[in-house]
């Protein structure tokens, strides 16, 4: 079993990076196809002499025949017109022939060269769009901020800044030295206790608007649990899942960043958490705590993406 899950894994993962350097491929396909093509065009190019000879002789019978005037009832200038057309449409067809080949090939290289660009085009707008869906969340978590504890407070949350009270010796007017405590503004140690939670751009809702959701907060946890337990055994099998994939089998709407986001299974080179979380046992969420508990049917799910995986496989 275990070498069965191994080869299909294996296959998955070939799959995946067909599928992601599909473009690369089918550039360097197109123009590889582009050159043979041009070779095959030369090499036809050798046989024209051969067919424009074999042409020529056959008009100039035509013509002889045509000429001789014992033979004026028996083959008429009408006859000579038609053996003319046929010989013209034969020659035709053996060009066609000679250069079809290359033709073709040069066809399905260009085709496949434009093929690789718009998937490139593609990838590019669902990159831009991701992206896009971050510095949106960004600015509206800044803004939020900004809202409800002033402008002020934004600045040191982004800045990682932090008001303290110092102590500071100064010499008054008559030379007498004193100690005043003092406001000032200072860099936040990283080490300090000092974060924001917030959720992330890939965050959603899921409610009433759900065609899974049920009025029953056990079912739904049930359902929930059911499809990270599902995932998680397919990320494990197939090496990798798009959040797009999830976002389907939950009901909610794809987006173009769930086409490029998503997670990786590593075991000896882990580059995210090696499993798919939903958030629903989020402790230090109020929500996410009344709904396991039963209280509480819907729940905000927050995905711990490895981010663009694309980039990482």
């Amino acid at each position: 079993m275990k070498a069965l899950n191994a080869i299909k894994k294996s296959g998955s993962k070939l799959i995946f990076s067909c599928k992601k350097h599909s473009p690369e491929l089918l550039i360097v396909g197109g123009v590889i196809g582009v050159v043979t093509s041009g070779v095959m065009a030369c090499k036809a190019t050798l046989k024209v002499n051969d067919i424009l000879e074999e042409t020529k002789e056959n008009l100039d019978k035509i013509h002889e025949v045509a000429a001789d005037e014992s033979k004026k009832e028996e083959y008429t200038e009408k006859d000579a017109k038609k053996d003319t057309t046929i010989v013209y449409i034969q020659t035709a067809g053996k060009f066609v022939k000679l250069y079809g080949p290359a033709i073709a090939v040069g066809a399905v290289s260009i085709t496949a060269i434009l093929a690789g660009n718009k998937i490139h085009l593609k990838r590019n707008a669902a990159l831009t769009a991701a992206y896009t869906a971050v510095d949106k969340s960004f600015k509206s978590y800044r803004q939020r901020v900004a809202d409800r504890f002033g402008e002020e407070v934004e600045k040191q949350v982004r800045y990682n800044l932090k008001e303290v009270e110092v102590e500071e010796k100064t010499v008054d007017a008559k030379g007498k030295e004193k100690t005043v405590k003092t406001l000032k503004t200072v860099t936040v140690d990283p080490h300090d206790d000092y974060d924001i939670s917030k959720y992330s751009p890939y965050a959603k809702f899921f409610d009433c608007g759900n065609t899974n959701w049920e009025k029953n907060p056990e079912l739904n946890l049930a359902f929930l649990r059911g499809q990270q337990n599902y995932f998680n055994n397919k990320l494990k099998v197939e090496g990798y899942v798009f959040l797009n994939d999830v976002y389907e089998a939950l009901g909610i709407p794809k987006t173009k960043a769930g086409q490029v986001v998503g997670w990786i299974y590593d075991e000896k080179n882990p580059i995210g958490d090696n499993y798919i979380d939903f958030g629903i046992y989020n402790i230090g969420d109020p929500k996410a705590r009344d709904f396991v508990n039963g209280y509480e049917a819907t729940i905000l799910l927050d995905f711990n993406v490895d981010g663009n995986i694309w980039e990482k496989m």
